[in-house]
C-alpha cells in the first residue's frame, strides 16, 4: 500500500481503543458499578465519540471496554489527564490483569 493510501485510510474512521480487563473473582458487580460511575468523565470529553462496557460470553470475569475517539492524539491526551488517572485508580482494586489495543477504524458497516 502506498503512503498516500495509508494516510487516507487513517482519516476514514475514528480511533478505537479496546481495553481487555480481567476482574478479580467475585468482584464483577462492584467493578461494573465503579466503571459506570466514572463513565461520565470519558463521555464528557469533546473528542470522545462513544464508550461501552461489555462482558465476555466465553470467559468468567473478563470485560471489554470499547472507546472511540476523533483521533489518537485526543485519546492519548485524555489517557494522561488527572480525571482519567483518578478513574483508573478507582478501578485498580478490582483488576487482576488486562491489555490495551489501539487501532484506526478503516471501515464500518451497519
Amino acid at each position: 500500500m502506498s503512503t498516500e493510501g495509508s494516510e487516507m485510510a487513517e482519516e476514514s474512521g475514528p480511533f478505537r481503543v479496546l481495553l481487555t480487563v480481567r476482574v478479580k473473582a467475585g468482584m464483577a458487580a462492584d467493578f461494573e458499578k465503579v466503571w459506570a460511575q466514572g463513565s461520565a468523565e470519558v463521555t464528557a470529553q469533546p473528542a470522545n465519540l462513544g464508550h461501552a462496557l461489555a462482558r465476555s460470553a466465553l470467559e468468567d470475569d473478563v470485560y471489554y471496554v470499547v472507546s472511540d475517539w476523533t483521533d489518537r492524539e485526543a485519546f492519548l491526551e485524555f489517557e494522561s489527564s488527572p480525571g482519567h488517572v483518578r478513574h483508573r485508580e478507582k478501578l485498580h482494586p478490582y483488576r487482576e490483569g488486562g491489555s490495551l489495543a489501539m487501532m484506526q477504524v478503516l471501515e464500518g458497516v451497519r
